[in-house]
């Protein structure tokens, strides 16, 4: 692809893997975000990366994918990133939520995820901080780790600028049309042999103008809390699911960083809920007081697994957006799959799932 000139829309973790590897592959890529670097979804993260996404085997595969080449980052681009396993709980409550864990099971391990089911016991050495909640089991898996998105933003887009990619912020694009290859933003327009959205929350609109019908829903607003400082003997404690409730706990420093669903129009009543929840399941936490650690919008898909696709060329459109939550532990899966998408190279896994199709739009 030598030569060909990309415009990759959007400039978070997705669209930057995706600068970086086409980049990498010969590519003459410019990328355009409205912003900063990462100021998207990509800064409303819980900065953990993992592998097992229950119910939802595709994004598991992606994970997996990913979760190797955030391992290889010293070899490829050539850069350390920080990660430090501490394993992913999800504490089922509810017989139903067993059941749905052993039929998911067989479907998970196909994709490669290295998850099983433990005994409550167990799960509660993993994690002394729960409760007298009514724990019949859980599932563990320990490919899960703590990492920093902003040194992944980072190091992706110091690996794209060495490979010749321009990263352009403070350039929101106004329109695209894919059929003249052209992109206009509000400082001209761009000729390109293919344009890749990426635009996560900003995404639909970009990609109807390609005429690609995603049925994307409206950006969610994502908020993540945190305590007040814990005491110094609280025990490090695996990232942990509620499953009944959605909480979602993990350490950060000496605060406890939460998550729990979104909040909807009515915030404090959503604080509230997350304080009840956390106090039911961490009893020993019921007195602490919450803040916002970060809020961000989020591109959500109706079955919560990214859209990855491409309308052949020339020019080519493809686009990578709905990662629901997902993103940071998909990105670098992603990346390839544009890059070989884009190139007709074989994926290495099939991506028909993850098009847009009757089914995915329900």
């Amino acid at each position: 692809m030598s030569g060909q000139r990309v415009v990759v829309i959007g400039g978070g973790v997705i669209g930057l893997s995706i600068a970086y590897h086409l980049a990498e592959a010969g590519g003459d890529v410019t990328l355009l975000e409205r912003g900063t670097l990462g100021s998207g979804a990509s800064r409303a993260t819980a900065d953990v990366v993992r592998s097992y996404f229950a119910g939802n085997p595709v994004s598991s595969a992606l994970a997996v994918r990913s979760l190797d080449a955030y391992r290889a980052f010293p070899a490829r681009p050539g850069m350390d990133l920080p990660l430090r396993q501490v394993g992913y709980l999800v504490l089922f409550t509810e017989p139903g939520q067993v059941s749905a864990f052993e039929a998911d099971l067989p479907a998970q391990h196909a994709a490669g995820v290295d998850v099983g089911l433990i005994e409550a016991e167990e799960a509660r050495k993993l994690n002394p901080l729960v409760g007298d909640v009514p724990l019949l089991a859980a599932a563990y898996s320990p490919d899960a780790y703590i990492s920093d998105t902003t040194a992944i933003v980072t190091a992706y887009a110091r690996a794209a600028e060495r490979e010749g990619a321009a990263l352009r912020t403070g350039c929101a694009v106004t329109a695209i049309d894919p059929e003249a290859g052209r992109v206009r933003t509000a400082e001209g327009e761009i000729a390109a042999d293919a344009i890749v959205c990426a635009a996560g929350a900003w995404s639909a609109s970009l990609v109807r103008c390609a005429g690609v019908d995603l049925p994307l829903t409206e950006p969610i607003e994502q908020e993540l809390l945190t305590t007040d400082p814990l005491p110094p003997t609280t025990p490090d404690i695996p990232v942990t699911l509620h499953a009944g409730s959605g909480l979602l706990v993990r350490l950060r420093g000496d605060r406890l960083l939460i998550g729990m669903g979104y909040p909807g129009p009515d915030r404090e009543a959503w604080r509230r809920e997350v304080a009840d929840r956390l106090a039911e399941v961490y009893p020993s936490l019921a007195a602490t007081r919450l803040h916002t650690a970060v809020t961000g919008l989020r591109d959500a898909s109706p079955d919560r697994t990214a859209f990855i696709g491409h309308r052949p060329g020339p020019p080519a459109f493809l686009y990578a957006t709905g990662f629901s939550g997902h993103g940071l532990c998909n990105a670098p899966a992603a990346g390839e799959l544009v890059r070989d998408l884009y190139l007709g190279r074989d994926p290495g896994m099939d991506v028909t799932s993850l098009a847009v199709s009757p089914r995915r739009r329900g």
